[in-house]
């Protein structure tokens, strides 16, 4: 025979507490009627857990509401910025962007740095490292500053191949450049907080999901288009990331069109060949496009042809986005055929600069080769969806600590 167990004075408050806390990080600041509102509480309850979280340095007033209006007006409360900074790093083969964040989600400081800066940081020399580890250590020490951010609370890196969800390493890879691994641990080794380490696509899939295209959906797969490929899966609301990391290693599916097989160090002959961007470049030029973008730039010219087609449409430019499809279609049925995810994100640069346009051909030739129903969507996160989904993930681990339950 079970037994029913009635929750303790405490044990309610503090899970008031957090649903209260939850509201303010989701919605923003909100009146005490608007607390009531949502949580079900009585006013007394409210007013009392709104003066306890004030007094823990975790809510206070941000201002009022209700000046249209007859009669006083209403308090609004809101999470205090301060409590608590994160930050994230997207890290590419080309540069390093950074942001830090506060408790409510804003952005306080940012920056970008090109893999081609010309000279070390002062405070870098004779370091040892890769110029780019000791140019990132310096630039973010000097962001925090200049935020008047003292401390982190956790900062999540963003890097291209694989991040092992046993260790917390990036697994070395003859493709990515020895920097990345350096970076990583100069910042766990200089920094006053978690460094937790993610696969640059499987954030920008996290993005996806709490800021763009699928936020109305918990079972999707993101496949990112830009100087590589890959996929974010979310089934059931979960990002899976595989037994070794490797889950949406798309770039190496056996497809047809390549002139062979990839290899366990090579997937130039498997999806990669057909839709990363050096693969979209040379589709345009069998299609007699002219070229796009800064001379050697594989990803900002991809990029800039897919925009100049969409905005064409026509003649040799539909051609060429009908045959982008097509090819982009052959990876994403196999990866609906295993999955059956029932939404499919195009994201990346390329996937991006297509829009809705791409997504459309897409769906089209998907639909034709796979039995399986499946909407596809282009991406809608704006700025940098692998910097919008490390600060999420940073403000998610920062915040659970922070309104756990047993503070």
């Amino acid at each position: 025979m079970s037994t029913v167990r009635t929750a303790t004075p405490r044990t309610a408050r503090v899970i008031n507490d957090r649903a209260v806390l939850e509201l303010l990080a989701e919605h923003g600041a909100l009146t005490a009627p608007r607390l009531r509102e949502l949580t079900g509480l009585s006013r007394p309850s409210v007013a009392d857990l709104l003066g306890r979280l004030n007094r823990e340095g975790l809510v206070t007033v941000v201002g009022e509401a209700g000046a249209d209006r007859p009669g006083p007006n209403a308090k609004v409360y809101g999470l205090i910025p301060d409590r608590a900074h994160v930050a994230a790093l997207d890290v590419r083969t080309e540069g390093v962007t950074l942001a830090l964040a506060d408790l409510t989600g804003e952005t306080v400081a940012s920056a970008t740095l090109p893999l081609d800066r010309p000279t070390t940081p002062p405070d870098g020399a004779g370091s040892g490292r890769h110029p780019m580890v000791d140019a990132v250590l310096t630039t973010l020490a000097g962001e925090r500053r200049r935020a008047g951010v003292r401390e982190l609370h956790t900062v999540v890196l963003g890097a291209p191949g694989l991040a092992d969800p046993a260790t917390g390493a990036l697994r070395p890879s003859d493709g990515l450049p020895a920097w990345h691994r350096e970076l990583l641990v100069a910042l766990r080794g200089t920094l006053d907080a978690p460094v937790l380490l993610e696969n640059e696509v499987n954030l920008a899939g996290i993005a996806e999901h709490r800021l763009g295209a699928v936020q109305d959906v918990d079972t999707y797969v993101l496949l990112w288009l830009g100087a590589s490929v890959g996929a974010a899966v979310v089934l059931d609301g979960a990002l899976r990331r595989g037994a070794s990391g490797g889950a949406g290693e798309v770039g190496f599916l056996p497809v047809p069109g390549t002139g062979g097989v990839p290899s366990a160090a090579d997937c130039d002959r498997g999806f990669h060949g057909l839709a990363a961007s050096a693969a979209v470049r040379a589709l345009a030029r069998r299609h007699g496009l002219p070229a796009a973008g800064a001379q050697g730039d594989e990803v900002a010219g991809a990029e800039a042809l897919v925009r100049r087609a969409v905005a064409d449409d026509g003649g040799q430019a539909a051609g060429f986005l009908d045959e982008l499809a097509g090819q982009i279609a052959l990876g994403a049925a196999a990866v609906t055929a295993v999955l059956d995810p029932g939404f499919l994100v195009l994201g990346g640069e390329v996937g991006r600069a297509g829009g809705a346009a791409l997504a459309r051909r897409v769906a089209e030739r998907l639909g034709a080769v796979s039995p399986l129903e499946t909407e596809v969507r282009a991406s809608t996160v704006t700025g940098s969806a692998v910097l919008g989904g490390g600060l999420l993930t940073a403000l998610d681990t920062a915040r659970a600590d922070l309104f756990a339950t047993d503070r």
